[in-house]
């Protein structure tokens, strides 16, 4: 069985001894990440595209198998969720603080699983300006395509949060990188630019994602005492088919906007490696009301957050089914 969507968070304290929190990002900004992934169609060379490297066209060919393969068995589902997808208020709530409050991996330690203990409560403060840069391997055709899936997605998240969320063409602070493997001096070049203190056990991730690792996101708070993000970096590998690049928008971004754990509890959702569904669902924009409804602040803990979280999910499903 493949392992497609992990996440893994670092953390200034976390870095410390090894670096003195070496900055990820200028500014001293200490780092909170997690890594991913999902899965159409082959993605084609154009003329205006270079001919892709055989370690390229390798990739194309992985990730068109696995996403064959999840369509053909009923997964990646893009309807939101139905009449056989129902759960409470009690179940939302629960969802919520296992994906917005717990982490998958121990901050600073890669790929190792954390204990499952709830955190804080961790979310932007600031307007999410989320700014897009592809690599030269992705074709003008498949960029503009991206471009208005980018546009789409940010307005609805903004709808559904009401918190300010905009694709921009200058001064992004949600940086997303659309870049494959024949792109990995662009990239290095890219994370110079917008991150030239990246330590460097951050950076390697970025440069090597191992395959099963479809997309990444990192997102880092002000200082190593706040909750409150202010700058993300997202990776999406320009191998995958249009259906998994836009899985990895959907997920990425929402879990750059606070939402950072998977549970298997959680249907209908993207935050569950069962792939069932590829894009946001029905409950996954609840689980984003409920983190930008404004009686929730950064840095709130599970004990303080929760009778609020309670009553914001029976708030927004009427304390019954949905």
């Amino acid at each position: 069985m493949f392992r497609r969507w992990s996440h893994i968070l670092w953390s200034c304290a976390a870095l410390a001894a090894l670096s003195a929190c070496d900055p990820f990002l200028t500014d001293n900004i200490p780092a909170d990440t997690k890594p991913q992934a999902r899965p159409d169609r082959l993605v084609d060379a154009t003329p205006e595209s270079p001919e892709p490297s055989a370690q390229a066209l390798d990739l194309r060919r992985y990730y068109a198998r696995v996403q064959q393969d999840l369509l053909t068995r009923g997964l990646l589902r893009v309807d939101g969720g139905g009449v056989d997808t129902p759960f409470t208020d009690v179940m939302l709530s629960r969802n919520f603080e296992q994906i917005a409050l717990a982490e998958e991996y121990t901050r600073g330690a890669g790929l190792q699983p954390s204990s499952g203990a709830l955190g804080e409560i961790k979310k932007w403060v600031a307007p999410v300006r989320v700014g897009v840069t592809f690599g030269d391997s992705l074709s003008k055709e498949k960029q503009a395509q991206d471009r208005q899936t980018l546009d789409e997605y940010t307005r609805r998240l903004a709808r559904v949060s009401g918190h300010s969320i905009s694709l921009v063409s200058s001064l992004p602070n949600f940086h997303i990188l659309v870049m494959g493997e024949d792109d990995r001096e662009q990239l290095r070049e890219t994370l110079d630019r917008i991150a030239p203190g990246m330590e460097a056990s951050s950076r390697a991730i970025f440069l090597n994602l191992p395959r099963p690792i479809h997309c990444l996101v990192v997102a880092f708070s002000g200082t190593s005492a706040s909750s409150a993000y202010r700058q993300a970096v997202a990776l999406v590998r320009t191998e995958h088919p249009d259906l998994t690049r836009r899985a990895c928008f959907h997920e990425e971004v929402a879990q750059g906007l606070g939402l950072a754990n998977d549970h298997p509890n959680a249907r209908p959702s993207i935050f569950n490696d069962d792939e069932e569904f590829a894009l946001l669902t029905t409950h996954d924009e609840l689980l984003l009301k409920i983190l930008y409804d404004p009686r929730l602040t950064p840095g709130m803990s599970a004990d303080e957050a929760r009778p609020i979280i309670q009553t914001i999910a029976a708030e927004l499903t009427g304390g019954g089914p949905s």
